[in-house]
């Protein structure tokens, strides 16, 4: 008895506290979804019938799987160098998924304006070397968005690639090399099927987080690529229609319980931590 009595005292605190501040503010907006401003269904009807709500959500599950494949793959030659590569390597690895921690989303944003706007430093490159006579549209549109997002959602996705990578055997590598096996061979039979469950893991993480995006779209959309988080925060704070924007919220944590369920079933923990 005492054995159960402990972990409880301890976990049981942080699980009111978590109960406290989402489970119960989350039950409020699924209140708000079924009553305001009357009760019924209509709010869940007008969702998944309203067109412009419709090609939010289509809009939202693009980018988002854009950004997942872009985040993973470039998460996973970083995790290559940041497990297999010399120290050195190792290092310039490690400074590159560190750094981005420790600036803030709305400072990367706003750099990411810097860089594409108009007036950037990568347009006023290519007027001043005349590789372009007019500045490309690099902002205020889904390429902006889409490459804000990858980067930051890069560091997320290395973390269970390179949890994976360091459990694999090398026995398994080297016999692989021993039966003749090149070393491309190698990576893409061996390799790369063996680390999978930690790309699954990396690419629901990324899409997961995606899907509630909302300063960068916002900053880098600029209002002409809305996705799910930001027609939320419009349907609640200025139209405003409290009982819709609590259904598309319900809906869109619906889609991230079945993606967390997804990564419970198929990715397994001894492949995610190291």
């Amino acid at each position: 008895m005492r054995n159960i009595l402990k972990p409880a005292l301890l976990v049981g605190p942080l699980l009111l506290f978590l109960a406290a501040a989402y489970v119960v503010p989350f039950l409020g907006v699924v209140s708000w979804s079924f009553t305001l401003p009357e009760p019924g269904l209509q709010n869940y009807a007008n969702a998944l019938t309203d067109e412009l709500i419709l090609s939010v959500f289509l809009r939202t599950f693009r980018i988002c799987l854009f950004v997942t494949v872009f985040a993973v793959v470039a998460a996973y030659a970083i995790a290559l160098v940041w497990v297999r590569g010399t120290p050195g390597q190792r290092l310039a690895a490690e400074v590159c998924i560190l750094i981005p921690f420790w600036i803030s989303v709305l400072t990367r944003a706003f750099g990411w304006v810097a860089l594409l706007s108009n007036r950037g430093l990568i347009n006023t490159w290519l007027t001043q070397l005349g590789v372009i006579s007019e500045p490309l549209t690099l902002v205020r549109n889904e390429f902006g968005v889409i490459l804000g997002m990858t980067h930051f959602l890069i560091p997320f996705a290395v973390f269970p690639i390179a949890s994976a990578m360091r459990s694999l055997d090398e026995r398994v590598l080297l016999a692989a090399r021993g039966m003749g096996a090149s070393r491309t061979r190698t990576f893409w039979q061996v390799f790369l099927p063996m680390t999978a469950p930690g790309v699954l893991g990396a690419a629901i993480i990324v899409f997961v987080f995606s899907l509630g995006f909302f300063i960068t779209p916002a900053i880098l959309g600029g209002g002409r690529s809305v996705m799910a988080a930001e027609l939320i925060y419009l349907r609640i704070f200025q139209s405003p229609n409290w009982g819709l924007g609590a259904a598309i919220s319900v809906l869109m944590m619906v889609v991230v319980g079945l993606l967390l369920g997804l990564l419970m079933r198929y990715a397994r923990p001894k492949s995610m931590l190291s």
